[in-house]
Formats: structure tokens, C-alpha cells, sequence
């Protein structure tokens, strides 16, 4: 099944003052973000992708081109440096395409800029490239293909780590409850797409607020996957730090390819607001409309 991330926003709230490289560039341990997102997808046999580019289009296209199997992956060198034998590799089995699809385009234009390569597809995946999470493809996949929905994305909590706080007339707080506890739901990405998606999609529409919530909810055609598990945005430097100092913890549960680092257990010190509880997800996904 084919996958198309969105690769081409300017990603602001990322910018640390010192590259220029589009967000999904940034780097978590060796590889970038976009590279850990496409590494979930390979784990369950999702090879084929189409990245969508346009800000720092060049950033992208240098790293594939450039690409280096020894910087992860153990080998063997003899022969003075001249041959390498390699244990594995992480892209030799991937396909890729890129895409130019505009500067400043919304998603759901991007999307509809590369329907031509989706178009044997019955069923097509698509998500942001900056974020990660632990949750089951194939149960996400299984979802919506029994279903008549067009479209289905995971549901997260929300990620703040704010509270709301409920204040009476008089001025004296009467609760006080954390974000993540409120009884509703994030769009996490992570779609899953029939064909039929690009006949509610316009010129210069957003996929979320257009395509879905404007056209596909009131017909309820939209699905939800409800999960409570690992779930991480990459939106600021902040977040982006968190993860690397996951990644160097040996905590990454992203990481569904690494067995030891998936499983492993958070390291005392590694800030856990936000992460999910890793593994939690709901028992039966929930549709939010059908």
C-alpha cells in the first residue's frame, strides 16, 4: 500500500535560529525525523511512498541521494575500506517518489497534486512527516477496509500539558483538570484513504478542515482509531529535544523496528507529559462517524 507524507511546510515553531531545513529534516539521533516516520510504515511492509515536497525541497533529496546504510545499521569492512558487507539495510527495498507540490500549498492540495501516483490504489495511507507514534497499522488499516467510511485517522488526547481550570461566578475554582483527561480527542494524522477522498477535495483546500470536517463528517464517512498509547507531535524545538533525549535514553517506543529500544523502559529523568502511557491503546476503536 502505497504512503504519502506531507514533507513541504515551513514548520516556524521548529526553527532554532541556526538551519534552515524543513521540519521533518530535523534530526532524531542519526536520522531525521521523515526517516523515522518511513521506517514505521517499512516495518509493516508499507515500502513504497511519495513525499510531498516544497520548503527546503533540496534537504530532502540530498539525504536519499546521499544515503548512508553504515550510519545504522552494523557492517563489515575489509579489503583497505574498499568493500563493505552490510547485516542489513533500512531502504534498499524502498520506493520512492519525489514531488514538488508547491511552497506555501495547504495538505489537501498537496495531496491532490500527487493523486496520480495513488491512483491504483483502492486504499492509500497518508500522514504527516513529523509525527511518531507505536500504534498497529494493520488494525488501523483493518479499521476503515470493513467499513464504508473514506476516510479514518488516529485519535490522540490532547497533548497540552495545561489545565482547565472551571471558575464559578464568584471567582473561586471549582476543578481544576489536565488536558489530557478532558473527554475528547486530536487529529493524530496517520490517515488511511480511498480513492473517493479526492471527489471532496478541491483546489487549495485543507484536507482536515475542508475535505473532512466541512464534506465527509456531516455525511459521517470519517472514522476514528481511538489510542491512548505512544503518540508524539515534533511542532517546536522543545518537543523535537524531547525526543532526542529519548532516543540517547534508548527509550524510543516509535522505534516498533527495534525491539530492544521499543520496549525499553523510560530512564529516570526522561520527561513523560505528553508521551502517552506506551501500549495503552483502546480495545475497540471507536467510529466518530460511518
Amino acid at each position: 500500500m502505497k504512503v504519502v507524507l506531507f514533507c513541504g511546510g515551513l514548520g516556524m515553531r521548529m526553527r532554532d535560529g541556526v538551519t534552515s531545513a524543513p521540519k521533518p529534516m530535523a534530526m532524531v539521533g542519526d536520522r531525521p525525523l521523515l526517516w523515522h516516520v518511513m521506517r514505521y510504515y517499512a516495518h509493516f511492509g508499507h515500502t513504497e511512498f511519495i513525499l510531498c515536497l516544497g520548503y527546503g525541497a533540496s534537504y530532502v533529496k540530498d539525504f536519499f541521494l546521499h544515503y548512508d546504510e553504515t550510519t545504522s545499521n552494523d557492517f563489515v569492512l575489509e579489503n583497505g575500506a574498499r568493500d563493505v558487507s552490510l547485516f542489513r539495510t533500512d531502504i534498499s527495498d524502498w520506493r520512492i517518489t519525489f514531488v514538488d507540490t508547491g511552497l506555501t500549498s495547504p495538505i489537501g492540495e498537496r495531496l491532490r497534486r500527487v493523486r496520480r501516483f495513488v491512483a491504483d490504489e483502492p486504499l492509500f495511507l497518508a500522514n504527516y512527516a513529523d509525527v511518531l507514534t507505536n500504534a498497529s497499522l494493520p488494525d488501523i488499516i483493518d479499521r476503515l477496509a470493513a467499513s464504508s467510511a473514506i476516510a479514518s485517522l488516529l485519535a490522540v488526547p490532547p497533548q497540552s500539558s495545561h489545565h482547565v481550570v472551571e471558575i464559578s461566578d464568584n471567582g473561586v475554582i471549582s476543578q481544576v483538570t489536565p488536558m489530557r483527561d478532558l473527554r475528547q480527542w486530536e487529529n493524530g494524522g496517520y490517515f488511511v484513504l480511498r480513492q473517493e477522498i479526492f471527489d471532496y477535495l478541491q483546489e487549495g483546500d485543507d484536507l482536515v478542515e475542508d475535505s473532512i470536517m466541512r464534506r465527509l463528517v456531516p455525511k459521517r464517512r470519517v472514522l476514528a482509531y481511538p489510542y491512548k498509547g505512544y503518540w508524539s507531535p515534533a511542532d517546536t524545538v522543545k518537543e523535537r529535544a524531547q525526543l532526542e533525549e529519548m532516543y540517547h535514553r534508548g527509550y524510543c517506543p516509535w522505534m516498533v523496528w527495534d525491539a530492544d529500544r521499543s520496549a525499553a523502559v523510560p530512564s529516570q529523568g526522561i520527561a513523560l507529559a505528553n508521551l502517552g502511557a506506551v501500549g495503552a491503546a483502546s480495545p475497540m476503536p471507536t467510529a466518530v462517524a460511518e
